[in-house]
Parts: C-alpha cells; structure tokens; sequence
C-alpha cells in the first residue's frame, strides 16, 4: 500500500469522529461571525511542509475550519483549494491517528496565519486549544471537569457537554 494510501486509511472518520465533527459545526455554526467549513482542502502548495514533518504535499485538509462570515458560496466557479487561510483550524483525533501528525499540522496551520487550532480527542472527552505553535499556548478543556470551552484568540465560548453528550 502506497505511503498517501496509508496515510488516508489512518485519516478515515470513526463513529464518535464522525458525531463529534457535527456537534462541534453545529454549535460553530451558531456564531454569525463565521462561516464554518468541514474537510475543506487548503492550498498550501507555495509552502514547503517538509519542514513542519507533514506529509501532505500541496493541501492540508483541516476537519473543521472557521472563515470570516464574509467567505461564503462561490458564484461562478467552485474553489478546489482555498489560498486564504482560515482562521480557526480544528483537527479531531481518530482512533488511527496519532496526536504528533496533529501537532506537526498545527506547526504548519501557525505558520500559514491561522490564528487558534484545536484538538478534539473524543474518547477523552477533550479539547486542546492552541493559540501558539507550542504546548505552552494551550488550554485543556474536559467535558467531565469544565461547562464551557474558551477559545480567548477567537472570542468563542461553547457549551463543552454539547459536543460530547
């Protein structure tokens, strides 16, 4: 098996990344600040990813990303690859996945202007917000400890059991 058919076998949603990638849209999508966009390809193919250890070449596929609400449907032609970066870029951990690939992503994600990226580990219940390329720049949210995850870089507030009830 190829190293990019690896690589999508290991990428692949799972029931509870699956539940959790709509809940965190639905509650997103609340917010009329942004428009929320899910597994939307962007176009990194100016930058070199070898340097962040990613393996993607030219397009980094975040599951869940926030645009201001001024991106919305394209009126002649779709966008294959977006160029313009979000401002919010969420990854959710599958069961496949490892949590290092995630964090050389987010190295990646800092580095092309996103402002905030978060990881979603289901089967914790938890959510890491980063608002730097390092661990420092992180808070841990715990639907069994917290009521409420704050997104300070982004001015969000979710009701955390929402995402994981």
């Amino acid at each position: 098996m190829s190293e990019l058919a690896k690589n999508e076998v290991q990428n692949m949603g799972s029931l509870n990344h699956s539940i959790v990638q709509a809940r965190l849209t639905g509650q997103l999508d609340h917010d009329e600040r942004f428009t929320t966009m899910i597994e939307l390809s962007l176009d990194v193919s100016q930058t070199d990813l070898s340097q962040f250890s990613v393996k993607a070449k030219d397009e980094l596929k975040p599951d869940v990303c926030l645009y201001p609400n001024h991106v919305g449907l394209s009126e002649l032609t779709d966008i294959l690859k977006m160029s313009e970066m979000p401002l919010l870029a969420i990854e959710i951990l599958s069961p496949k996945q490892g949590i290092d690939d995630i964090l050389a992503k987010f190295k990646a994600y800092f580095t092309l202007g996103v402002k905030s990226c978060w990881l979603v580990t289901p089967a914790l219940k938890t959510i890491s917000v980063y608002s730097a390329p390092s661990s420092t720049g992180s808070s841990l949210f715990d639907a069994r400890r917290d009521s409420e995850l704050i997104d300070e870089v982004m001015d969000i507030h979710l009701p955390i059991q929402k995402i994981f009830r």
